[in-house]
């Protein structure tokens, strides 16, 4: 661990900063003198670095057996003598201790007798931290010689080595059988920013170790326990050994703190240069299919089938998931799979009967899934009930056998692999209304996967008996492998994770690049509302589409190959068909846009953008035609960059959505606001802004059950409160007089009958907890080798659910709830009602919030379109959690965003 209160490496004063070789200072002889005066009849605990120790520290020294004694203090009186401050050999720095140690190490000893042995180390072998053992090289023989003679011949030998040699770089201290360093010590550069070795703005690891890990962590896992082993070595004293002590522990607590910061880091001149050095172990390829028990058949008309395996787990990914009937039952995704089905069949010799007689399968609906799916709900129900050790101990095994693919070395660095697996083969699903939905998905092999990876590092090995498609070293892409996938024909990418610095860059750049057009929004909406009314088409057309793309936060729109994707369109490509004039300025938009997702949208817009589409749909126009025949993306961005660099139409997105979110924010009142409604007025500008996104999402399948299960659960709070009030009234009958009969009345929600099934309901949760608490116990007894407990104490246990069952019963006939707990107070009953009301009121928040959301998705707009320093600043302002609003992974992901702002809640875009 590198010392950084060392002094004997920095460059003294009046030397410009340069390193150059020092003369002993008067200072530094009248301590040596000071020393030397000192009456002891063996040498002080000596640091060259620090002087002499303070007088009250505690010297050790050897007995003749070897054992340590305490030292009495007398005078010694000895005269020092000293190299005249002429001698050539002054201008050398004082070494550190560990370079005295060496030195001192090669002059011959002139005793070698096992008595005189420094007492460095113990009988043990253990070491002594350095102050102990550089205290035993100064005093390590028995001899009589004075101590002024000692120290006299130690400095000129000091001086003599050190002459010869130029000042070296800071070291760390070291063991002494461990030429390795604990850490490198990393310089700070008067930002903060830590000087590590950068390339291109990158910064480099100093170590030439061949870990995997960074050298943040190295220091992290190795610093502390080579800091314990030295303290363990001797018992603490006061003084030079505590202070070392400290020395080391402050550098591993600095170096445990440091990190990559690339936010503050200087930008890279070539930013087109995504690595220098590239090392990964390549993509994870998932399972061979395993062939189905011989009694599970695909049955066609009544009659199981044979097939082969390649047909047989095409019919398994369809048997597999009849529970989903959004797709199964979709004409769509039956009529494509049976498709790719029949073509598997063609290609694998057909399906035949138990006889080996050929069935012609021709009809989808003759098809009889079953059986497959039987089986694969029994597979997944006795892997939901194994034990909990099994579980666990599968996770660990998948985890090990994962664990190369999760990280590369990104420049040294180690960074987190974000999709390493290669999607398994199955069926298309796709978003929305997708026309190749139920699609057969391909099994990706080796040979399609091209490698991207540095020059100098190894090749991942491919699977045995295959190869890769190709090995190639581009540093100015970010993807460490990519396949063509047969569906759409897409290339599919592994990237690095989320939380990794490429991507974090990437989404600080696009932030950065929204936050830059607010400098030119004034000029580009001037310009276009001006050519609104351009007697040149183009222009009008492109003004046109400027506008609907700044105020309702259309997509650019791209060319689409129809024929192989979803018919999915945008601004720009806009047909006919997809706009409806309303008179006098009302314009309808219907149409399938990214992912399939219906837009469908009234806007009022200004009477010369009504003017304008009704002119580019003027006939002889009709459906199919677009509305922008004279405008392409391309040509629109080409515009825009005129503006500013790097400005394309789907900046506008970026911008209008994340200055949408900071006014909605900036103009919420949250003054004596529970955290649950701060938090409920978040979400609802968030909403805000996925609405003008179209962020909209199909209502999943458990959305109801979902909604019942939380006003069950405010049912149940109601009634808790109820029993409260009860209990109130048990211990002062009084009190319905003072607070009135109503104060008192079940909730009107609550009827009888489902009172009676909630207690019934909070009976059997009882018992299960009992039972699994008593299971869990069980195991755990095995575990360590005890014998389990008998049915006995489990039925001991049960008596409390049938305590419960019997208290609601009499509730029920008594219509009266007797105190529990000890020494009940009406005080403490009311505090609990008014717990009972803050809990009802989160939730009943929570329920309107999950309706509101239930056909808009949040996800979208907060993770890639609001800039997450308007979510940091919101949290710090009105000291909300900001894991309220970032899940783990996304506070990963935006930690550029929540350490770049700090405490800082002024922070606007």
């Amino acid at each position: 661990m590198a010392s950084d209160s060392s002094d004997d490496d920095r460059p003294l004063a009046g030397t410009n900063g340069h390193k150059s070789a020092p003369k002993i200072s008067p200072a530094t002889d009248r301590k040596m003198d000071k020393l030397a005066s000192r009456a002891r009849p063996a040498p002080p605990n000596v640091s060259i670095r620090n002087g002499p120790v303070e007088d009250n520290a505690m010297d050790i020294d050897t007995t003749p057996n070897g054992g340590p004694k305490r030292k009495a203090r007398s005078s010694v009186g000895q005269t020092v003598s000293y190299k005249d401050e002429s001698d050539s050999d002054d201008g050398a720095p004082l070494l550190t201790i560990s370079q005295a140690k060496r030195q001192k190490s090669k002059h011959k000893q002139e005793d070698s007798d096992s008595d005189d042995e420094p007492i460095a180390r113990k009988k043990n072998g253990a070491r002594l931290p350095p102050s102990i053992k550089n205290t035993a090289m100064v005093d390590s023989s028995d001899d009589d010689q004075p101590l002024g003679t000692k120290i006299a011949q130690r400095k000129a030998a000091i001086e003599k080595s050190a002459g010869k040699k130029k000042p070296a770089a800071k070291k760390a201290i070291k063991d002494e059988s461990d030429d390795e360093p604990l850490a490198k010590p990393k310089k700070r550069q008067s930002n903060g920013v830590s000087a590590a070795k950068k390339t291109n703005g990158v910064k480099k690891e100093e170590s030439d170790s061949d870990s995997d890990a960074p050298i943040a962590k190295k220091v992290k896992k190795e610093a502390p326990a080579k800091a314990k082993v030295k303290a363990a070595a001797a018992p603490a004293k006061k003084g030079r050994l505590v202070k070392e002590e400290s020395v080391v522990n402050s550098a591993a607590d600095e170096e445990e703190e440091e990190e990559y910061r690339w936010w503050d880091a200087p930008k890279k001149e070539d930013d087109s240069i995504k690595w220098t050095t590239l090392e990964h172990n390549g993509v994870l390829f998932p399972p061979a299919y395993e062939p189905l028990p011989k009694d599970v058949k695909l049955i066609y008309d009544g009659t199981p089938v044979n097939l082969h395996v390649d047909a047989e787990e095409v019919a398994t990914f369809f048997g597999a998931m009849l529970h989903s009937t959004q797709n199964v039952e979709n004409p769509t995704f039956q009529k494509n799979f049976f498709k790719d089905f029949r073509d598997v069949l063609k290609e694998t010799g057909g399906a035949k009967d138990q006889n080996g007689k050929l069935v012609d399968i021709k009809e989808f609906a003759k098809l009889d899934f079953t059986k497959i799916f039987e089986y694969y709900k029994g597979l997944s129900e006795a892997k939901k009930a194994r034990p909990a050790a099994e579980k666990k101990a599968e996770k660990a095994e998948k985890d090990k056998f994962e664990a190369p693919y999760m990280y590369c070395k990104w420049d040294g660095r180690k960074e987190k692999v974000g999709n390493f697996r290669v999607e398994p083969p199955g069926l298309f699903r796709g978003r929305g209304e997708h026309p190749k939905t139920g699609t057969v998905k391909k099994r990706v092999m080796p040979e399609q996967v091209t490698i991207n990876i540095g020059k100098e590092a190894k090749v991942p090995d491919p699977p045995a008996g295959h190869k890769w498609k190709a090995v190639q070293h581009d540093n100015k892409a970010t993807w460490l492998a990519m396949w063509q996938e047969n569906v759409n024909g897409n290339y599919k990418y592994v990237m690095l994770a989320a939380n990794s610095t490429v991507k974090g860059q990437a989404d600080y750049k696009k932030f950065e690049k929204a936050r830059e057009l607010n400098k030119h929004i004034a000029r580009i909406r001037a310009d276009y509302t001006a050519e609104l009314k351009s007697e040149i088409m183009a222009e009008r057309q492109r003004a046109t589409a400027m506008y609907l793309i700044d105020k309702f936060a259309l997509r650019a729109g791209n060319e689409k190959d129809t024929e192989n994707e979803a018919e999915t369109v945008g601004c720009c490509s806009l047909k006919f068909e997809h706009v409806t004039l309303r008179e006098p300025n009302t314009v309808i938009f219907d149409f399938l846009g990214k992912d399939s997702i219906r837009f469908y949208n009234e806007f009022t817009v200004e009477r010369q953008v009504f003017k304008n589409l009704k002119l580019f749909k003027k006939p002889p126009k009709a459906d199919g035609d677009d509305i922008f025949d004279r405008l392409t993306t391309s040509q629109l961005n080409k515009h825009l960059s005129n503006y500013m660099p790097g400005l394309t139409a789907k900046v506008f997105r970026t911008y209008n959505a994340s200055h949408t979110m900071s006014t909605l924010l900036q103009s919420l009142s949250v003054e004596n606001r529970t955290m649950a409604e701060k938090i409920k007025l978040y979400n609802d500008c968030n909403r805000e802004v996925a609405v003008i996104c179209n962020h909209k999402r199909t209502v999943g399948a458990a959305h109801e059950a979902q909604m019942e299960k939380l006003a069950d659960r405010i049912k149940g709070l109601k009634y808790q409160k109820w029993r409260t009030k009860m209990m109130m009234l048990d211990l002062d009958p009084k009190l319905k007089k003072k607070k009135g009969a109503e104060y008192f009345a079940l909730d009107e929600d609550i009827t009888q009958e489902w009172l009676l099934e909630h207690q019934k309901f909070l009976v059997e949760e009882q018992r299960t907890k009992i039972q699994k608490k008593f299971e869990k116990d069980n195991e755990k007894r095995v575990a360590d080798g005890e014998a389990e407990l008998d049915e006995k104490e489990l039925k001991e246990r049960l008596r409390v659910a049938a305590e419960l069952e019997a208290k609601y019963k009499k509730e029920n006939k008594t219509k009266k709830v007797e105190a529990e707990g000890k020494g009940p107070a009406v005080e403490k009953l009311e505090a609990a009602v008014s717990k009972f009301d803050d809990r009802i009121k989160t939730l009943e928040l929570q329920c309107a919030d999950r309706e509101g959301n239930k056909e808009v998705a949040l996800g979208t707009s907060k993770i890639n379109y609001i800039d997450p320093r308007l979510t940091v600043v919101f949290a710090k302002k009105f000291n909300v959690p900001i894991e309220k609003f970032f899940s783990k992974t996304l506070r990963d992901k935006f930690k550029w965003a929540i350490e770049s702002v700090g405490d800082d809640d002024t922070w606007e875009f």
